[in-house]
C-alpha cells in the first residue's frame, strides 16, 4: 500500500494514444506504452500516467487534451495522427487547444527523424501549451518515440517550470535535462 501524502505529491503525466483501430479493440497500442516506458526510465520524479485511447477525431482528441490539462498533468504526450493522411489531426487538436505553440520542439524531431529515415519529412509533429501543460504530439512508431523523446527531453522539464509546473528531476546517467545555471 502505498503513503497518501506520497501518492499527492505525484506528478500526473497524461499519455494520449490517438489511433482509430487501437480505440476499437482492432489494433494493439504499441505507442502509449513506449511513453511510459520512456518516462519510466528517464525520469527520477515520482509520476504516474494517465493513459488514454481515443479514435482520429478531431473535437475528442481536443477534448482529451484539455481535460487532461484541467486535471493539472504538466506534461501530455500524444502518440499517432501526426503524418498527412485524412484521419490524421492530432497537430490540428493540439493548435486548437493551446494558447501558444512550440515549433522548435517539432522542427527538432522531425531532424533528427530525417537521419533515419526519409519519409519523416511526412510528420507534422508539434508541441504547444495549453494552461500550465506542455503538449508534445510524437509519431506513433515505438523506436520513433524514443529517439524524438531522447531529442526533446532534454527541455522538457525547464519548460514546465517555465509554464508554472513541477520540477521534474530525470535519471542523469540516462538523460540530463538542461536548466540555466543560477547567478
Amino acid at each position: 500500500m502505498q503513503d497518501s501524502s506520497k501518492e499527492s505529491d505525484m506528478v500526473t503525466i497524461g499519455v494520449v494514444t490517438v489511433s482509430d483501430r487501437a480505440s476499437r479493440g482492432e489494433y494493439e497500442d504499441r505507442g502509449g506504452p513506449a511513453i511510459v516506458a520512456y518516462l519510466s526510465d528517464v525520469l527520477l520524479t515520482d509520476w504516474r500516467p494517465d493513459t488514454r485511447i481515443v479514435s482520429d477525431d478531431q473535437p475528442l482528441i481536443e477534448s482529451v487534451l484539455r481535460e487532461l490539462a484541467d486535471s493539472g498533468c504538466p506534461l501530455i504526450v500524444t502518440t499517432g495522427g501526426t503524418g498527412p493522411a485524412v484521419r490524421d489531426v492530432t497537430p490540428e487538436a493540439t493548435e486548437a487547444v493551446c494558447e501558444r505553440m512550440m515549433p522548435g520542439f517539432g522542427e527538432l524531431m522531425r531532424k533528427v527523424s530525417l537521419e533515419k529515415v526519409p519519409t519523416a519529412i511526412l510528420s507534422r509533429q508539434t508541441a504547444g501549451i495549453l494552461g500550465q501543460s506542455l503538449i508534445v504530439n510524437l509519431p506513433g512508431q515505438p523506436k520513433a518515440i524514443a529517439e524524438c523523446l531522447d531529442a526533446v527531453f532534454p527541455a522538457v522539464p525547464w519548460c514546465i517550470e517555465l509554464i508554472g509546473g513541477p520540477v521534474l528531476e530525470t535519471r542523469p546517467e540516462r538523460l540530463e535535462a538542461f536548466r540555466p545555471r543560477k547567478k
